[in-house]
């Protein structure tokens, strides 16, 4: 028997590569590496590290809205930054954005992502249902 599992991407964005923004199975939804770009396709490369990191969590939420979902339903977020010297500067954003609520979380230093960008954020979040 195949496994429920439904994938999806963002409602009026672009498609990505071969991989969908999100897939949702057993009660749960995972988020697939969101990068700095635009509903309209921009990729925002050459932006400050807070305007990037102000879109790929905006691109985040999106995905959580699709689902009729919100940021305390994340359980677990990965955090990939190409200089470890932002990760002062991420933790402040971040906590803005999240207010009090805290998932899981792991910052994972990398030489270089696709794109030129200086974050990439992948999570899961518990539907409950």
């Amino acid at each position: 028997m195949q496994p429920l599992i439904h994938a999806r991407d963002i409602q009026d964005t672009p498609h990505p590569g071969h991989y969908s923004h999100y897939a949702l199975a057993s009660g749960l939804m995972f988020i697939s590496g969101l990068l700095p770009v635009t509903p309209a396709g921009e990729m925002r490369s050459t932006a400050s590290f807070a305007e990037q990191t102000s879109q790929v969590l905006a691109n985040l939420e999106a995905c959580l809205q699709q689902e009729g979902l919100n940021k305390h339903h994340l359980v677990m977020v990965r955090v990939y930054l190409v200089d470890v010297g932002l990760w002062a500067e991420f933790n402040r954003l971040y906590a803005q954005w999240l207010g009090e609520w805290k998932p899981a979380r792991a910052i994972v230093p990398v030489p270089e992502l696709h794109y030129g960008v200086l974050l990439e954020v992948e999570a899961t979040a518990a539907t409950g249902r």
